[in-house]
This record gives C-alpha cells, sequence and structure tokens, in this order.
C-alpha cells in the first residue's frame, strides 16, 4: 500500500438493498462496508444474500494495486443486459482480505440503498 492510501473494512449495521429495474438483486443485513482513499463508500454483500441466478461472470477484468484482481458480472431484465454492474474480489490482497468472494454494485448503475437510504 502506499504511503496515506488506507482501506477499511467494517460490517456496516444498516440493511443493504440492490435493485435494477423494479427487480430485487440482494438484500443483506451482513454487508460490509469498504472505505478507501479518494473513492466513496462501497458495500459489498455475501453472495447468499445476492441473487446469483440472474447474475453471469463476464471476461472483464480489472486490477486495483490495493484490492487485486476484480471480476465482474452482468445481469439481464426484461430482455436488457446490463453489463459490468456488480464487481467480486476472489482472492485480493492482504488489506482487503475481508472482502473475498463479496459482490459490490455499481450506485449509478443499480438503486443500493442503506438503511433505506441511495447510495450516491
Amino acid at each position: 500500500m502506499s504511503a496515506g492510501h488506507t482501506i477499511r473494512i467494517a460490517p456496516t449495521e444498516s440493511h443493504v438493498e440492490v435493485h435494477l429495474d423494479g427487480t430485487r438483486l440482494a438484500s443483506s443485513d451482513r454487508a460490509l462496508r469498504l472505505d478507501e482513499t479518494g473513492l466513496p463508500p462501497r458495500y459489498y454483500l455475501p453472495r447468499e444474500d445476492v441473487a446469483m441466478g440472474s447474475l453471469r461472470s463476464t471476461s472483464f477484468q480489472t486490477n486495483c494495486p490495493f484490492k487485486g484482481d476484480a471480476s465482474y458480472f452482468s445481469v439481464e431484465i426484461d430482455g436488457r443486459t446490463h453489463d459490468g454492474i456488480a464487481w467480486s474480489y476472489e482472492v485480493p490482497k492482504p488489506a482487503a482480505s475481508d472482502i473475498a468472494g463479496f459482490l459490490s454494485f455499481y450506485p449509478d448503475r443499480a438503486q443500493v440503498t442503506v438503511g433505506g437510504d441511495a447510495v450516491a
């Protein structure tokens, strides 16, 4: 980790939900909040709380020098494909090991709420 760059991961006590076009994709009371220098907070949900049957893994990957390699998921709703709507770090770097296998959703592509409030 470079000097001054931090990652903090902690359980959130708030209920987290993810909807897209009226379809609930996730609902969790076990989400983790990840705070990282220079980025907005992200909420990571355990797979058991995500409608994994609706998601399809993509071949797209990115690398974060602080968290590791991210893999992405798409979903099709009413005949419309939403590419790369969620991502996961299957084998994250040690600083982010708590989010291994959890999924996070882009709040500008889906409706993510935490404690009933929309995430921007």
